[in-house]
């Protein structure tokens, strides 16, 4: 029963790899850049610390930390955002590691970190018990443990709530969004933690194009919308693409051809015990 089990997730694993791989996240992650910036200064991190961004994509998280000084590391799933991180801190001179690997088996030391942060990443890995755990494990008693994660209500979670209608959910998976859940994200936690506390916080994302070429930018670089769009036959891509677009349009704030929409996130502080 277990190997089933085991080769179960292990195939689950393979397509979410294969997810984050498709398209190009730097092109999704370049849209709210200045706001990871903003989440890392309110941590207010110390030059010397050293902190770990879990599922770190192209860097968000990761450049803003090693401005401050802090001896900063990386780590992805996807070897191709781990090479754009790298590249993105190359760039800048800043003294950052990544390296590529799972949410799930952080190739890290116990008490390894002084912060462990994650936006917009740890939350779609498949088992959350294990992420939780995973980043407990890493950071040292006393250190910080911050998240950023998509809410069921907003924006976004309800764009994953259409393309979930159309294409849904691998089996086995969670709702990445049930860690924008407060009552939720408490009891992952557990035991651990000595203080928890959960913020409210918006992503404003603005493109300059249209609702339309929105669903059409993330369909090109989000994987998980291009691998929604790469399964279904014609028709299919139609009614998701019709979806999409009227939810883009609903929510838009903008009337001069651009998009404006606020995404709604929950902001989680922790402190290990």
């Amino acid at each position: 029963m277990e190997s089933g089990a085991t080769s179960e997730l292990a195939a689950l694993k393979t397509k979410l790899r294969a997810t984050w791989i498709a398209g190009d996240f730097g092109e999704i992650a370049r849209f709210y850049s200045d706001q990871a910036a903003d989440f890392i200064k309110r941590l207010d991190l110390k030059p010397g610390m050293k902190v770990l961004d879990v599922a770190c994509g192209t860097g968000n998280l990761a450049l803003p930390a090693a401005r401050t000084g802090a001896s900063v590391t990386g780590v992805d799933i996807a070897p191709n955002s781990v090479e754009q991180a790298r590249q993105n801190a190359k760039a800048e001179g800043l003294n950052a590691q990544f390296d590529e690997g799972d949410a799930e088996a952080l190739p890290y030391a116990d008490a390894s970190f002084d912060a462990v942060v994650t936006m917009f990443g740890a939350m779609f890995a498949p088992r959350p018990e294990v992420v939780a755990a995973e980043l407990k494990r890493v950071c040292r008693p006393g250190g910080l443990i911050a998240m950023a994660n998509w809410t069921p209500g907003g924006f976004i979670g309800r764009m994953f709530k259409t393309t979930a209608a159309h294409f849904p959910l691998p089996a086995g998976m969670k709702s990445p969004v049930l860690w924008g859940v407060e009552d939720t994200v408490r009891e992952r936690f557990g035991e651990g933690i000595s203080k928890l506390e959960t913020r409210l916080q918006n992503i404003h994302w603005a493109f300059p194009f249209s609702p339309a070429e929105v669903v059409e930018h993330f369909r090109l670089y989000y994987g998980p919308t291009q691998k929604a769009f790469g399964a279904l036959d014609a028709n299919a891509q139609a009614a998701l693409r019709k979806d999409l677009e009227e939810l883009w349009a609903a929510n838009n704030q903008a009337s001069d051809g651009t998009t404006v929409v606020d995404g709604e996130y929950l902001e989680v502080i922790a402190q290990r015990a």
